[in-house]
């Protein structure tokens, strides 16, 4: 492999895994800190129990994941040295702002989160984790925008041989940034929901905690079929503005090779790359696939055969990756329905292979996500920044194969090593349960009273 495959992997790698953290910390937030909020405003103690288990979790969770993604930043300036001077003026901006502004805002609230028990009063506590709450989301904001910056890059010139931004706003209110914001943070709550319902249901199959972990699954399956609602809705204008921005893209998703007018959407597809063409088309809806690109049946998709074949993207991975993506995000909606039904019932304690089912189910929104991320990046290339600089003209002059093959494998073992705690302590407390003793912050409660 040469210098340019390997730093692409190094980074497919880190990134990845970066982003097994990242979903959970965006939606685990929110969920503690709606829980919290219910113990201020009943004064009820199952929802403190709720907030310190659930929130030792997501306390794991996000260490690690600021952990990760100190390592993604080093990358720009050891792998992709000639891509962050040609584009540093304008991909380097929301990054900053990023981590001025709302990492300190998160690092700073979750210290007083972590360490203000009993030392500040209930409403500022719980005013704290919702700040954690916002500054997570908001670090999600300005990373994305970037990214969308890259996927589609807008309000820039090319001055003295390299990009340089002219207008900011129109970076902030870059539709493909916005709608690539809102379809993975409402992804990361899906992560969440099934987190908290697939360690729910656990614990709910052994008659243990029953009311903590009813109440638990019920908040979660309610917040998930939100979110996986969201998910589908955005998804959809998503989908339209790839087509209109990153036609390329579009046709690998969906397999097509001819510029067609009123296009079908094929259910069951087989490509064949080497020949240009699909050996199996079953199952089709006249006009959708027009339709699904841009709201008109009659509209015309353009195909691969259209554009130069150095300028297209890998087919199979964008199609399978598209295709697994948009099929979980189906049974994620169907799931959460049925768990959103049973628990207002108050029937998820007799359901128990429905119960095996939401604990089975905790890895695939993960497994989605990461399929969300291929199609995205692998979907663009061969460009780093759409239309405007090719992979392969971004990656350091001065690095050579065995340095990047030597911190490909550093980085490989350290994430191991990482995942591995991770996986531990995660299991550890997951199945310990909630603490039973909160005398001290009941007592501090009660004074406060």
């Amino acid at each position: 492999m040469d210098v340019v495959s390997l730093s692409r992997l190094q980074f497919a790698v880190t990134s990845m895994f970066h982003f097994i953290f990242v979903p959970l910390t965006l939606g685990l937030s929110l969920l503690v800190a709606y829980m919290e909020s219910r113990y201020v405003s009943t004064g009820d103690f199952v929802w403190l129990r709720m907030t310190k288990f659930w929130g030792k979790l997501f306390l794991i969770n996000f260490t690690l994941g600021v952990v990760t993604g100190i390592t993604l930043e080093f990358q720009f300036g050891m792998n992709w040295a000639e891509y962050s001077r040609y584009v540093g003026d304008i991909f380097g901006a929301p990054l900053a702002i990023e981590s001025t502004v709302a990492f300190f805002l998160e690092s700073s609230f979750i210290g007083l989160w972590v360490f203000g028990w009993n030392k500040v009063s209930r409403k500022v506590h719980a005013l704290s984790i919702w700040l954690v709450a916002f500054a997570t989301n908001l670090s999600g904001l300005w990373i994305l925008l970037a990214n969308g910056w890259m996927q589609h890059p807008v309000g820039y010139v090319i001055r003295n041989g390299r990009a340089e931004m002219v207008d900011f706003v129109a970076l902030l209110t870059n539709p493909y940034g916005l709608l690539k914001f809102f379809h993975t943070i409402f992804s990361g709550y899906v992560v969440a929901a099934f987190f908290v319902m697939g360690i729910s249901a656990w614990h709910l199959l052994r008659k243990a905690n029953q009311d903590f972990f009813r109440r638990s699954f019920r908040v979660a399956a309610t917040f998930g079929l939100a979110s996986s609602l969201l998910v589908f809705l955005v998804g959809d204008f998503h989908a339209a503005n790839v087509a209109a921005t990153q036609p390329t893209k579009f046709a690998a998703m969906e397999a097509v090779w001819e510029t067609k007018e009123a296009a079908p959407y094929h259910f069951m597809l087989i490509p064949d790359v080497e020949n240009e063409r699909n050996t199996l088309e079953a199952v089709s809806v006249p006009k959708m696939l027009s339709f699904l690109a841009f709201h008109d049946g009659n509209a015309v998709v353009r195909g691969l055969k259209e554009f130069p074949k150095a300028d297209r993207p890998p087919v199979l991975p964008v199609l399978a990756g598209f295709r697994g993506m948009a099929g979980f995000g189906m049974l994620f909606m169907l799931l959460t329905l049925v768990a959103v039904i049973l628990s207002r019932k108050e029937r998820i304690d007799q359901s128990r292979l429905f119960l095996r089912i939401m604990l089975y189910s905790l890895p695939l929104p993960y497994i989605a996500t990461q399929l969300g991320w291929i199609v995205a990046e692998v979907g663009r290339q061969p460009w780093i920044v759409y239309n405007v600089l090719r992979t392969a003209d971004g990656v350091s002059r001065s690095v050579s194969v065995p340095q990047v093959t030597a911190s490909l494998a550093g980085f490989t073992l350290l994430y191991g090593l990482l995942a591995l705690v991770d996986l531990y302590l995660l299991i550890k407390f997951a199945r310990k349960g909630p603490d039973h003793d909160l005398s001290a912050i009941v007592r501090s409660d009660r004074q406060e009273v």
